[in-house]
């Protein structure tokens, strides 16, 4: 009987230590982390998919037909504005050049005879106008062969860089045939689409004629030296995406920027007291956002919040919190609404220290 009460006794104090430490562990389980949300103002950059333009990207096509005699450049040559660049076999036109000459030689020698005997009121007025539209006629003709011989020599209508050629020397060629294109790359011009509501926000941000300055992103991940400025906008949205045009100018000073490049335009957007709270302190019910707020007694409420910005790892919120509201921040899963719960508050600051933050 004695070691039948002993061993109910150590029986009962492990089953009373079981129960302590369980007890104890719910305890520590049921303690949530709260804290606050950061009020600063904050920066955040928004990133567009870009295409990239030469100020004037242009192609040269023949202007009369003929054979290519010479080219006098190569493909992604520099050339200078009226430099030559291809040659049209001349000859046809030089010959059509001398024979509009002699037709108003003799178209001349005629009105000056007219212009004589009209004087001695030998001929009538009507006949000398006539040897004179005749004249007038035949150096209009020669002005137009001049023009058509002119356009057997293709010069560079601006500095700018040669693409590659259409043609090879020897070719035929037709009128209005390509040959090649030029790029004026001293600037380029950066086209990206924007949302509504982006532009929306750029439009109330931006100061009247004061210009957005933008950064470059590359395809290679490196930053483009130089700065850009937002210049002009596109007159409508496009229906079917909801975005709007920007054009954004570079300077390009080194020639690293081509015609045809891509990249992303990264703009700077100010939020004035901006309220921040990290992205785990929120759970979500049928698409929209919500917190778990704890009130002066230590009760858990769960409270939408509109998103102003999403960031990595952050939001910005945009209505239903303030300052001074305590959030959960961990433990979410283990609440339940109207539950009253114990709490450790950190520091909003610290919270956010411990994250990747984007935001500056």
């Amino acid at each position: 009987m004695k070691k039948i009460f002993m061993l109910l006794s150590i029986a009962t104090i492990i089953l009373s230590s079981c129960q302590t430490n369980h007890k104890d562990k719910k305890h520590e389980e049921s303690k949530f982390v709260v804290t606050s949300p950061l009020k600063k103002d904050t920066t955040i950059t928004k990133d567009y998919v870009c295409q990239i333009k030469a100020i004037q990207h242009i192609e040269l096509r023949a202007l009369e037909k003929g054979y290519l005699q010479n080219i006098y450049v190569d493909e992604g040559q520099f050339v200078k504005k009226g430099q030559s660049m291809f040659q049209i076999m001349p000859k046809l036109y030089e010959a059509e050049l001398q024979k509009a000459q002699a037709e108003a030689n003799f178209a001349k020698i005629e009105y000056e005879n007219t212009k004589t005997l009209a004087d001695s009121n030998i001929v009538s007025k009507n006949e000398l106008a006539l040897a004179k539209a005749k004249y007038d006629k035949a150096l209009a003709e020669v002005s137009l062969a001049k023009v058509h011989l002119g356009f057997t020599e293709i010069k560079a209508p601006f500095d700018g860089i040669m693409d590659r050629f259409h043609v090879r020397l020897g070719s035929l060629l037709d009128e209005g045939e390509l040959l090649t294109e030029v790029s004026d790359n001293s600037k380029m011009w950066v086209y990206f689409n924007v949302p509504e509501a982006d532009y929306l926000n750029y439009k109330t941000q931006i100061k009247k004629d004061s210009l957005q300055q933008v950064q470059l992103l590359m395809a290679n991940n490196k930053m483009f030296e130089f700065s850009g400025e937002i210049e002009t906008i596109e007159a409508d949205f496009n229906n079917e995406t909801g975005n709007i045009a920007f054009r954004a100018t570079f300077p390009n000073p080194k020639k690293l920027l081509r015609h045809g490049e891509t990249g992303n335009i990264l703009i700077p957007e100010k939020h004035q007291q901006a309220l921040i709270i990290p992205q785990k302190a929120t759970f979500e019910i049928l698409n929209h956002k919500y917190v778990f707020v704890v009130d002066k007694d230590n009760v858990v409420k769960s409270r939408k919040v509109t998103i102003k910005e999403e960031l990595p790892h952050l939001y910005l919120i945009a209505d239903g919190l303030a300052e001074t509201d305590k959030i959960i921040i961990e433990g979410l899963r283990k609440v339940n609404e109207n539950e009253k719960i114990t709490y450790d508050y950190v520091k909003p600051k610290l919270i956010l220290s411990q994250l990747d933050l984007y935001a500056e």
